[in-house]
């Protein structure tokens, strides 16, 4: 297969824009919050009565997924200060009246803390970008009760967010990119095992790829795609971004031939369920896992390139580097990529810069040849 033609079309992605025929909710981001929703009410009963108000007072502006993030976070904080603060009570029973007594050393040593810690009788560490998210959630919590005027301050905004360092930027360069594809679609040294399901599941696998080669989404927004998401009138698709928003992406013809054959092999398969929306169906035929695509992506990455650790978010930061290298419109990298802030996107940016000085690396000459 040829190497993947990046965007045949730009565009910015446009909010609640649909075709006809297209379902404007997808029962699969109605599930998610929903079980995220049991989750947040599970985890209630381990933290303090006043939290829930916090959780209800954020609810118009996150995500159930990020409520859900801030109960994982936070109960780690109110154990913490039920351990080392607040010693003769349990982290249920920490009130509004003790959060006003925590100081931002209190917080400089939970930070600390969670370099070595134990939380219902497991060890646990966090590194520093665990550190960083557990400080903002803290950040969250502490904010919303200064501005409702139920703390007399805000002392967690004074502590600094440790330091991140960049990660290295791990893709697929040159001809892993076919190759890849090439190998989901003959899965040329699959296992034994793996090889008995690859018939009926290759054309499903190589669509898979190629649609995260060819258009970077998240994997959720992948596993939420439904049959009628796809318009390919204009190659065109629309995804629900972090945060609930909806935008229309574009394909390439590469993309679409290899869309278009899975949905035929679909068409054909009386095993199919008449009312299943999904676009991408497991071997049960219910809506794809996140786990199964990263399983999938996993096994066939491991034949190309298994020194490297190639995972759904690479794929996509192969895309956002090869869509920069086409363009060199980091804005449009943005946009495409769905990224609220560019400087998110800078990461791709700072790859090709790498490329660049590589290329240029013997443009300035120290001796002037002999021209005689």
């Amino acid at each position: 297969m040829k190497l993947l033609k990046l965007f045949a079309k730009f565009d910015k992605p446009k909010k609640m824009c649909y075709h006809l025929g297209m379902k404007k909710n997808s029962d699969y981001y109605k599930e998610r919050n929903l079980k995220n929703g049991e989750r947040i009410d599970k985890l209630l009963y381990d933290l303090p009565p006043f939290f829930e108000d916090f959780l209800r007072g954020v609810e118009n502006r996150t995500s159930s997924l990020t409520r859900l993030n801030y109960c994982y976070d936070l109960r780690i904080f109110f154990d913490f200060l039920a351990k080392r603060k607040f010693k003769n009570k349990t982290a249920k029973e920490i009130t509004l009246e003790d959060l006003d007594a925590v100081t931002d050393v209190d917080v400089e040593i939970f930070l600390s803390y969670l370099g070595r810690y134990e939380f219902q009788g497991k060890p646990l560490s966090c590194g520093e970008r665990a550190k960083a998210r557990k400080l903002a959630s803290v950040r969250s919590m502490f904010k919303y009760f200064f501005n409702k005027g139920l703390l007399d301050s805000n002392r967690p905004a004074k502590v600094a967010t440790p330091k991140l360092h960049e990660k290295e930027i791990v893709r697929l360069e040159g001809d892993e990119v076919p190759r890849l594809l090439e190998t989901a679609e003959s899965g040329q040294g699959l296992s034994s095992h793996a090889d008995g399901y690859h018939a009926r599941t290759k054309v499903r696998d190589t669509a898979i790829l190629t649609l995260f080669l060819g258009t970077g989404i998240r994997i959720s927004e992948l596993v939420g795609l439904n049959d009628d998401s796809l318009n390919f009138q204009d190659n065109s698709f629309i995804v629900t971004r972090k945060g609930g928003g909806r935008a229309i992406l574009y394909f390439s013809d590469e993309v679409k031939d290899a869309l278009l054959a899975y949905l035929e092999q679909k068409k054909h398969d009386p095993r199919v369920p008449e009312q299943e929306p999904a676009l991408f169906l497991s071997l049960q035929y219910r809506r794809i896992t996140v786990r199964a695509v990263e399983n999938l992506v996993k096994k066939y990455a491991q034949l190309v390139t298994p020194l490297k650790k190639i995972t759904p978010h690479k794929l996509r930061s192969t895309f956002g580097t090869g869509l920069y290298r086409e363009t060199g419109d980091i804005y449009i990298v943005a946009d495409v990529l769905g990224h609220k802030d560019v400087n998110t996107t800078r990461k791709h940016y700072a790859a090709i810069t790498e490329d660049r000085r590589r290329a240029v690396a013997d443009a300035v000459k120290l001796h002037k040849k002999d021209t005689e």
